[in-house]
């Protein structure tokens, strides 16, 4: 035992002398490595203006009139809008401030998306159908109102908004367009989550492109 007891006494002696012989840094400090941002893909691709439609650029306010109808929006300071013959483009604009620099980055391709709506939306514009399945499930539009009956004690009626149309074919599938994206797609969420399809049987509001998962049933013993 004192043997043993001698030679790890030896052992810590030699490595605290070896700790004492090294230099100690001076001022250390923890540094940050700083990373540069790219630009997006997606934003650094230009938005095609077709015929018919006329864009106006007010500082980082746009205006976009088409066949369909106008848009208009105020993006962040973060990017520079500008026109090219015909066509858009996103550029991203470069600060000191590196939080500043990853924003930009960040949303320049949300920018250019945006962008890229208002114009398809203008010239061409959008569209989702749904479909109402369910024994007794029909829908009708009457002036600005939806009415669609769906199993309940009393029918369900919504206002159309004014910028979103509604067609209805064959009583259970509903057409529903607008030029802005926006309000299509809130509003056709709105008619949705009145009825959402059911794992079951498969009944409830769905569109038409969507995929719902069924379930089996419990069976009886």
């Amino acid at each position: 035992m004192t043997h043993m007891h001698c030679m790890h006494s030896s052992f810590n002696g030699r490595v605290g002398a070896f700790r004492q012989q090294q230099p100690r840094p001076q001022n250390l400090r923890s540094v940050t490595p700083v990373t540069e941002c790219k630009e997006s893909r997606i934003g650094k691709a230009p938005v095609p203006i077709p015929a018919g439609v006329t864009v106006t650029i007010k500082g980082s306010h746009l205006i976009v009139k088409g066949p369909k109808g106008q848009l208009e929006r105020t993006f962040p300071d973060l990017c520079d809008i500008i026109q090219e013959d015909n066509s858009l483009k996103v550029v991203k604009r470069a600060f000191s401030d590196p939080s500043k620099n990853r924003k930009a980055y960040a949303q320049h391709g949300l920018i250019r998306s945006l962008a890229n709506g208002m114009v398809v939306g203008t010239s061409e514009g959008f569209a989702k159908d749904l479909q109402l399945i369910g024994v007794g499930y029909r829908g009708a539009v009457a002036g600005n109102k939806l009415t669609m009956n769906l199993g309940f004690s009393h029918p369900v009626e919504m206002e159309i908004p004014q910028d979103v149309e509604v067609k209805v074919t064959r009583n259970t599938f509903l057409n529903i367009s607008s030029y802005n994206k926006e309000s299509l797609g809130d509003f056709a969420a709105a008619v949705r989550a009145w009825r959402p399809p059911e794992p079951y049987k498969g009944k409830g509001i769905r569109y038409t492109d969507e995929v719902v998962r069924r379930k089996e049933g419990k069976r009886g013993k």
